[in-house]
């Protein structure tokens, strides 16, 4: 089965109101959606957390008209050299997209990494499609599949149809919803004020590197009372981290995937990452087989479509060894680029989808508008500053 054409659409997925966090405003989430079509017809989705990937993609791999950073990665750089190829040689198409491996991690060039694991993982959904078995089972079968997910809050501003909440008294209130309407239980939200003084059954916190050393040191206290399970990237580095928790009992987690570091300095607790940041679902997999030698957790985080929290469900299906609850935004996603999605867990937990492959389907009317969105708006503003549209603020927390 040979590869006929690789396409990647960079487009916009707007959270339904803007949630605060250390840097300001986020108003949504701009990957990218690759499609491999081999020369039978079948289609397989993967997707990278950037729009970045999709020049690499598109105007290397397979030359068309330049497009935005990640899809002209992919359109650009990695098309070429893979069409024509056998799409079941995922082996061999790393090898032709990212020859030298240590390199590539050398010079940081995380965004060719992440395009080259979009199209990884719509190989493996191709596979699964073509051999007519969910992914799961091809990575090996399913030790559950009720995946669990935490429920996400956060100080939010009003969207079109929804009202935000702007203090933390309609943020608990906010949750008891979520806890009435759906039984959530699993919390986990932006913590980067100085009051702690909110409480749920359980309740990670993520305040993506907003303290001082001192000011963490202060905190830590408190949130102990409070049971924190779970204190994503408190401080600033892994070496101020490592000196926090001489003060701290709370397990830390961080996105910075340095697992020989991490094995040094005894911190992180867990990793929380994504198989494209790694490169694709093959070096995840190794990648929680050491995390599971090291003692080290792991879980997957939030803000992708419904193809790429697939891909988590399938890998949380087949390795046990990812035993806590991954991050979710699907409540505050009105929208997706799937049929099936946005996924919506239910007592905690979503259930694996059981087609071949990923199992979701790509809806064309969807990823249209998506792509209108970010073609007529440009990316998503991560660092918005209502104030100074298309600015950077980091809020003075410390």
């Amino acid at each position: 089965m040979k590869i006929r054409g690789i396409k990647a659409t960079p487009i916009n997925l707007r959270l339904e109101a803007p949630y605060a966090w250390v840097f300001g405003e986020l108003d949504g989430f701009s990957p990218t959606i690759v499609e491999v079509e081999t020369e039978d017809g079948l289609i397989g989705l993967g997707e990278a957390p950037t729009p970045a990937a999709a020049a690499i993609i598109n105007d290397v791999l397979a030359p068309r008209l330049p497009t935005p950073a990640a899809a002209a990665i992919i359109n650009d750089v990695l098309a070429p050299r893979l069409v024509g190829r056998d799409a079941f040689d995922i082996a061999g198409a790393e090898h032709v997209c990212l020859p030298f491996w240590t390199g590539v991690q050398s010079i940081n060039d995380r965004t060719r990494i992440m395009a080259f694991g979009a199209i990884e993982m719509a190989l493996w959904d191709l596979r699964g499609k073509a051999w007519d078995q969910p992914l799961y089972q091809l990575l090996g079968g399913a030790v559950r599949k009720d995946i669990p997910f935490t429920d996400y809050f956060s100080l939010r501003g009003d969207g079109p149809k929804v009202k935000g909440e702007t203090t933390p008294e309609e943020v608990a209130d906010y949750c008891v919803e979520l806890h009435e309407t759906h039984g959530t239980t699993f919390f986990e939200g932006k913590f980067s004020t100085d009051d702690p003084n909110i409480s749920f059954a359980m309740i990670r916190i993520d305040s993506n590197q907003a303290y001082s050393l001192s000011t963490a040191r202060r905190l830590a206290r408190p949130l102990e009372d409070l049971g924190v399970r779970n204190w994503e990237d408190p401080v600033a580095t892994i070496e101020e981290m490592r000196e926090l928790r001489r003060h701290c009992s709370i397990p830390f987690s961080t996105h910075n995937i340095d697992i020989a570091r991490a094995m040094e300095t005894k911190v992180p607790d867990a990793f929380v990452g994504n198989p494209t940041t790694h490169g694709g679902i093959g070096r995840l997999l190794r990648f929680v087989g050491a995390c599971e030698h090291a003692g080290i957790d792991f879980w997957c985080y939030s803000g992708d479509s419904g193809i790429g929290s697939a891909a988590y469900l399938h890998l949380c299906a087949a390795l046990g060894w990812i035993r806590e609850p991954n991050q979710s935004l699907f409540r505050m996603l009105p929208m997706d680029v799937t049929e099936e999605g946005p996924f919506s867990p239910r007592n905690n937990f979503v259930r694996i989808p059981e087609g071949p492959g990923l199992g979701v389907t790509l809806s064309r009317e969807n990823l249209a508008a998506c792509h209108r969105d970010f073609t007529e708006k440009g990316p998503c503003n991560k660092y918005h500053d209502p104030a100074k549209p298309g600015t950077y603020r980091r809020l003075p927390l410390n």
